[in-house]
């Protein structure tokens, strides 16, 4: 008598797993697929559940070289448990095998901020730094997607992974957590910042500061996670002539990424104007040691030295 085949979810995720342990990927891709219909059958999706489902699929489809549907897979999981460590690796993995180096280094130092002790992330980003470099030259650093800010509850999370003799669900719960509005922003939240982000630099290009700087303090209300809308309303500070207004938007940028040219130079101009020289001549040298051709930063370095002689 043939044995039963698998049914239950728990039943064809172990399944999946030994299926996976035993190199038979496609297989394994699609047990993991027979439990997620059967876990939507089962009635409201537990989310954890389900992402580690995708994650697990992501993995076969990573190791049968199909990346398109690995990052797919590994985006689901990410949107059903946000910083997920192992689907984040995986669609690091996939975007690198496609080339798809600023979005691989992007995931890699998104790991980083996680768990900061793992070799396959630091290796990550010294590959797809040294790629970057290859591709973009000195100044790929400002072609790159925001990197997002990581809540410290999403540090140190553990799921359950293909293979595993002990699988372990995720003990603690990530905290729906954002800077300015506690809450994790939605995919229509990140476009609607996005957009109001967008009419704010139409602003800045007419010379409408002031205007400009309600549109990105309204971007912020609906996502805090892009450097950029920092950066853009310190530029407007910088004209309005609000210098501490400026420092402080820098800060928020440099906390988002810690190499951001535009908010190491705003920041130092602003200091400057406050007669902060030490602090500005600290951010220039930062800007430098990232940038060391910027002409404009070696010439208010210039302008900063003259002043902390006087």
């Amino acid at each position: 008598m043939a044995p039963k085949p698998p049914g239950s979810v728990l039943e064809l995720r172990v399944a999946g797993n030994e299926s996976f342990r035993s190199g038979q990927y496609a297989e394994a891709a699609e047990l993991y697929g027979r439990a997620l219909d059967a876990l939507r059958e089962t009635g409201p999706a537990n989310p954890e559940e389900e992402s580690v489902l995708y994650s697990n699929r992501a993995a076969c489809h990573l190791k049968d070289g199909n990346c398109t549907h690995c990052i797919k897979d590994c985006s689901v999981a990410l949107s059903l448990v946000p910083f997920g460590i192992k689907p984040l690796l995986r669609r690091a993995a996939a975007y690198e095998a496609l080339e798809k180096y600023q979005l691989a280094y992007v995931d890699y130092k998104t790991v980083l901020q996680i768990d900061c002790t793992l070799p396959a992330a630091h290796d990550g980003v010294n590959r797809m730094t040294k790629a970057l470099m290859d591709t973009d030259g000195l100044e790929w650093r400002l072609k790159l997607p925001p990197i997002p800010s990581v809540p410290i509850a999403a540090q140190k999370r553990w799921e359950a992974a293909p293979g595993g003799d002990h699988e372990k669900a995720a003990k603690t719960k990530l905290k729906e957590t954002d800077t300015l509005n506690n809450k994790v922003p939605t995919v229509g939240d990140i476009k609607q910042a996005r957009a109001l982000k967008e009419e704010g630099n139409e602003l800045v290009k007419k010379g409408k500061h002031k205007e400009a700087v309600e549109k990105y303090s309204e971007s912020l209300t609906f996502s805090s996670l892009e450097s950029a809308t920092y950066t853009n309303r310190a530029l407007c500070y910088l004209s309005l002539k609000k210098y501490k207004e400026a420092v402080k938007d820098c800060t928020e940028a440099l906390k988002l990424d810690s190499k951001n040219i535009k908010a190491f130079y705003r920041r130092a101009q602003a200091f400057k104007e406050l007669e902060d020289y030490q602090s500005s001549l600290e951010d220039v040298n930062s800007l430098l040691s990232i940038e060391p051709e910027n002409s404009a930063a070696t010439k208010l370095r210039q302008e900063v030295n003259r002043n902390l002689k006087i």
